[in-house]
């Protein structure tokens, strides 16, 4: 694979910046970490070695490229459009996580640093960074919030096994956003010999940039594996939206491609009206402001104080927007929709039994979307999925919200067994 082109072009004049999206908004202290973390970026990606380097890696030890799946028994029982799934969920560690975390540990390499830390909501991020860790032999720590561990136990059990110290954040909601203010504050205190690992399109420039390069492999591939499949182009390609970083990277593979409409799917909870959800742009309710060290649009009331958010999936559980994304909205490239936590699970349940492929609850939400506008359009078109995760990290949460007894049961076993 070829180094892919400068994906996002700057504004002429503020660098860092998608349109009224970006920037680097950061204590002074932090300013020349960054600068030296752009440099090396810069320098990293005119080496035509090091995409070299990172595909070879990807390919011989993350398992890319990751195929794309014709969908047949699902095609069948919606009509319309073909359905086509992107199977990040084979990618190592079990999500497109691995692209971003070994790029940048690539890159932590080239720059020297003995030290790494990362936050994360769903926990992929963190087994990844962890992963990665170990198999080029850094120190570790991973930021979760409480709540986060609470529901993602299994993903913190790896992260330690993987030998990463894993602090739980008690802050705030203990979710997402908290995590990354710990995570500031440790790079802060830390910055001479530590890289923040950050697993997601937000942040301060250049890590929108930077994830979104590493993460266009998924895009990449998937624009020619559908070419070599259909023959054609998809008509439309969903991609569940939490700071955006599946999304960034499948979308990236057909921006250019004016005929292929991109749909990004956000947490609607409980449902838009409830105030229990995570849909900034699809649901109207966000608003532009600056959080987290970059301007985009986020979910916070007129004095710009952030609101809580709530998603079934914890990875979409997150108050901002990458500002590319809110971007590419602004200008109409990227259509937003929204997917309730109940029609999550029944998108999650349908794609098991008809499909045998086991989503993460974030990707089922791009399932969603996918199933609810398929039967619109006709059989000469093909729509693509990404799923850029599997559902094993989810076994509690999903365990409970299907009613699962003999799941249940299990648990209530195992609690008594350790308490006598």
């Amino acid at each position: 694979m070829t180094m892919p082109a400068e994906l996002f072009p700057w504004a002429p004049g503020r660098e860092g910046y998608y349109g009224d999206f970006g920037g680097a908004f950061v204590p002074e202290m932090l300013h020349e970490t960054l600068a030296e973390l752009r440099a090396a970026f810069d320098n990293a990606r005119r080496d035509p070695a090091f995409w070299k380097s990172y595909v070879e890696v990807m390919s011989t030890y993350a398992g890319r490229p990751t195929p794309v799946t014709y969908c047949d028994n699902l095609t069948r029982r919606f009509g319309g459009a073909r359905i086509y799934v992107k199977r990040e969920d084979l990618n190592h560690t079990g999500a497109h996580k691995a692209n971003n975390v070994m790029g940048q540990g690539l890159l932590v390499q080239r720059m020297g640093k003995p030290r790494v830390i990362a936050e994360t909501g769903a926990g992929q991020h963190g087994v990844a960074t962890a992963t990665m860790a170990a198999r080029l032999g850094l120190a570790c720590t991973i930021y979760m919030g409480e709540e986060d561990i609470a529901r993602q136990r299994p993903n913190v059990f790896w992260m330690e096994q993987l030998g990463a110290d894993v602090v739980a954040v008690t802050d705030g909601t203990r979710t997402l956003k908290d995590a990354i203010n710990a995570c500031l504050r440790d790079w802060a205190e830390s910055m001479a010999d530590t890289h923040y690992v950050l697993g997601t399109v937000c942040g301060p420039h250049p890590f929108p940039q930077m994830v979104t390069y590493f993460q266009s492999i998924i895009g990449h591939e998937a624009r020619t594996q559908m070419l070599d499949a259909t023959g054609e182009l998809p008509r439309r390609v969903y991609a569940c939206v939490g700071g955006g970083s599946n999304a960034s990277g499948v979308f990236a593979g057909f921006l250019d491609d004016l005929s292929v409409e991109l749909v990004g799917v956000e947490a609607g909870g409980k449902g838009i009206d409830s105030g229990k959800h995570t849909a900034r742009l699809a649901g109207g309710k966000g608003r532009p402001g600056v959080a987290q060290g970059y301007k985009s649009v986020f979910l916070q009331n007129e004095e710009g104080l952030m609101q809580d958010t709530y998603s079934v999936a914890a990875g979409l559980d997150y108050i901002g927007i990458g500002p590319m994304l809110a971007d590419l909205h602004q200008r109409g490239r990227v259509r937003f929709e929204s997917a309730t936590d109940s029609e999550v699970v029944e998108a999650l349940r349908l794609t098991m039994r008809s499909e045998g492929l086991i989503p993460a609850l974030e990707s089922a939400h791009a399932f969603v979307a996918a199933f609810r506008e398929a039967p619109s359009l006709s059989s000469a078109d093909a729509v693509l999925v990404n799923q850029s995760g599997r559902g094993d990290k989810d076994i509690f949460t999903v365990a409970d919200a299907l009613g699962d007894e003999g799941w249940k049961d299990f648990i209530r076993r195992k609690a008594a067994s350790y308490e006598r």
